[in-house]
């Protein structure tokens, strides 16, 4: 069984991290984090910084793979309108998904 876990680790080690730009369109917002399952959904460790036009922007670094994440822009979450993969989350409602590969992003 220890084996089975050294070659995990392993392949995940070969794996690269990608940068992978995540934004959103909301000049009237004054705050606006990142959360999602890649942070435990930490509404704190993820703030995006806001451009002249009032698009927020933030890249962070993720292994391949999918992940489920949500916006909290001044308090209310919500969803990436930019995106069209979504999951069911646990309160009713749905996150956005984005799946990481090994080229880019989908």
């Amino acid at each position: 069984m220890g084996r089975k876990k050294k070659s995990t680790v392993l392949e995940n080690e070969t794996k690269e991290l990608k940068k992978i730009d995540f934004e959103l369109f909301a000049p009237e917002a004054q705050k606006v984090s990142l959360a999602g399952d890649f942070n435990d959904w930490d509404m704190s460790s993820h703030p995006l910084g806001k451009n002249s036009d009032g698009t927020w922007k933030v890249k962070i670094d993720l292994m391949p793979g999918k992940y489920e994440y949500r916006f909290l822009v001044d308090g209310e979450w919500m969803n990436d309108p930019n995106c069209t993969s979504t999951a069911p989350n646990p309160f009713g409602g749905k996150n956005s998904t984005c799946n990481v590969l090994d080229v880019g992003i989908t």
